[in-house]
């Protein structure tokens, strides 16, 4: 499926719903972060709320990032923050907000539930 299509979306939410309970630490069950794909028609907008992908912004989010949907699927699907940090250094990435919103996170480490289901996700992402 194509990354952040409809059915994309669609399909997440299930396999989401089926891995549940997801115990996730407060620094990623409290996180909301607006993300703009500047290589997207318009500039579509997302939010990750909880670690959950969601379509459009949400408006209580403290940071929104700008960046690439091929970034956008290393960092968020491939866990590849040191491609990350290379974008951002490169200015690649735009943030506006909390930008300390975005440190927390950087400690979070996925337990074996939460990486099976970023493996179910990755393995249907086009």
């Amino acid at each position: 499926m194509q990354f952040l299509s409809p059915e994309w979306f669609t399909k997440v939410a299930e396999l989401r719903a089926a891995a549940q309970p997801l115990e996730l630490p407060s620094q990623l069950a409290d996180s909301v972060i607006n993300v703009t794909l500047t290589d997207m028609d318009d500039g579509k907008q997302i939010h990750l709320a909880a670690g959950e992908f969601v379509d459009g912004h949400h408006e209580s989010a403290s940071v929104t990032l700008g960046l690439t949907s091929a970034l956008a699927r290393k960092l968020f699907l491939e866990m590849d923050m040191q491609a990350g940090m290379q974008a951002f250094f490169a200015g690649e990435i735009k943030l506006e907000g909390d930008a300390t919103k975005l440190m927390e996170l950087q400690s979070y480490t996925p337990d074996d539930k939460q990486k099976a289901l970023m493996d179910q996700i990755v393995a249907i992402t086009e």
